[in-house]
């Protein structure tokens, strides 16, 4: 696959991470479990911070992945929230990859936007507070 360079956005990363061999198959590339338990995480943290306390994943609404990851590619992840309602949040998270560090590079990897739902220590629902 040809990698397309891109710009990251003009934002500050929510998660940063380099995969690992035991995160990849026999050919290097990264799992999609892997991508999207990463991708789960950085739009939990967002989302944790926005509601001001605990979440939980309630949806991906969507999730496309453009390129693979490979082991050892600097993976970024940038959150932003595209909606906000009385219990839940849904954030957008975009995944790049700076790769070929002899030759440097960064590629769009994945994205989604995920749903997460505001709790109280009991797990039950809770309103966000007011931005």
């Amino acid at each position: 696959m040809i990698d397309t360079p891109c710009q990251m956005p003009d934002l500050t990363p929510v998660l940063k991470v380099i995969p690992m061999p035991s995160d990849a198959n026999q050919y290097g590339d990264v799992f999609g479990g892997w991508t999207m338990a990463q991708i789960d995480l950085a739009g939990a943290v967002l989302a944790h911070k926005a509601t001001r306390g605990r979440v939980a994943t309630v949806a991906v609404n969507t999730m496309q992945f453009h390129q693979p990851v490979s082991v050892g590619d600097i993976v970024s992840f940038f959150a932003e929230v595209e909606r906000r309602g009385n219990s839940s949040i849904t954030i957008k998270v975009q995944m790049y990859a700076e790769r070929h560090p002899a030759n440097p590079v960064t590629v769009k990897v994945t994205e989604a936007s995920i749903t997460y739902v505001a709790l109280n220590p009991d797990a039950s629902k809770r309103q966000i507070p007011a931005a």
